[in-house]
């Protein structure tokens, strides 16, 4: 079987080679990958600051800076993993569901053949073809979601389909088993309290900042793995769930989150769940530092991702 890993870095430098995650092969080889990096570079369901189609790109640039080791979960990725970055699936500049389409259908291989996905966005209105092509090989999946909104508004400007409408069409497809769901990190102004109130009548069990501050992080680690229980689950990570201190670049930033190495510690926290497939989204460049500090920080929960997946596959031999 042939085996996909990173380049060398101790025979060719990191800042040398195109710029692929991590240095992987970039081909389409699902025979032979376990697992695959995707990007999804979408924005146009944006309601605020566009940009993060040139997420994808930022991200990849900045993870040749990551290793094979994991030390905090004490897995190496590639001893149980081949991992390819697959490219970007087709998206249709300012039309979202013909994007949706092209999304759901460039994504629904790697399901079947049984690849697990790791989606670098693109704003987060795309987590809705994700979960149309996971649900379509796995069934209703369990949401964990670490974000700063819910996105589960019914319309915005009228519209069905936004950045902040997701996972509300999720529940309404069957996407989603909201009673196994779990949203962690809302804050910041809303419009109404209901903002808030319709995520909790829909099923989910959402934690604001505030209350996850109030219980801790191991608490609320605890609160997710009983939630998800045995289901299988898709993982969602907006980075404005991370204060823009550490993360600047993204289009709703929200003051008061957390920190990096909080959100660490949060994903990290997964480990063992059956995670079926999962995103990073909301990166925009343009308004990163000039340390590149968001794409950064959205390379290193990709890699934990990917970390989390190596450690299953480790655990079942």
């Amino acid at each position: 079987m042939t085996r996909y890993e990173p380049e060398d870095s101790f025979v060719t430098p990191r800042f040398s080679g195109v710029r692929t995650f991590m240095r992987l092969p970039h081909n389409r080889d699902l025979d032979n990958a376990d697992a695959a990096v995707v990007g999804a570079p979408f924005d146009t369901g944006a309601t605020f600051r566009v940009g993060a189609r040139f997420g994808p790109e930022a991200i990849r640039s900045v993870s040749h800076l990551l290793r094979r080791h994991n030390p905090s979960l004490g897995v190496t990725l590639f001893d149980h993993l081949s991992v390819i970055d697959y490219g970007d699936v087709p998206v249709v500049p300012g039309y979202i569901e013909e994007s949706y389409a092209r999304i759901e259908e460039g994504l629904a291989p790697l399901h079947e053949a049984g690849v697990f996905p790791v989606v670098l966005g693109g704003d987060h209105s795309i987590a809705l073809p994700e979960l149309r092509a996971a649900a379509r090989a796995h069934g209703p999946l369990a949401l964990v979601q670490f974000d700063s909104h819910p996105d589960t508004w019914d319309a915005y400007f009228g519209m069905r389909h936004t950045h902040g409408t997701p996972f509300r069409r999720a529940v309404e497809e069957g996407l989603l088993d909201p009673s196994r769901s779990v949203q962690v990190g809302m804050r910041g102004s809303i419009y109404d309290e209901r903002d808030w109130d319709d995520a909790r009548e829909m099923g989910f069990d959402l934690v604001p900042t505030d209350e996850v501050r109030e219980l801790g992080i191991p608490a609320v680690i605890e609160r997710i793995r009983e939630r998800v229980g045995e289901a299988k689950a898709y993982v969602s990570f907006d980075v404005d769930f991370v204060d823009p201190a550490y993360a600047p670049g993204t289009g709703t930033p929200e003051i008061g989150g957390f920190t990096s190495r909080e959100a660490q510690e949060l994903v990290r926290g997964l480990a063992g769940l059956e995670i079926v497939g999962c995103d990073v989204v909301e990166v925009a460049p343009a308004y990163d530092s000039p340390g590149q500090i968001t794409a950064l920080l959205a390379a290193n929960i990709a890699h934990e991702l990917l970390s989390l997946h190596a450690l299953r596959k480790k655990s079942l031999g």
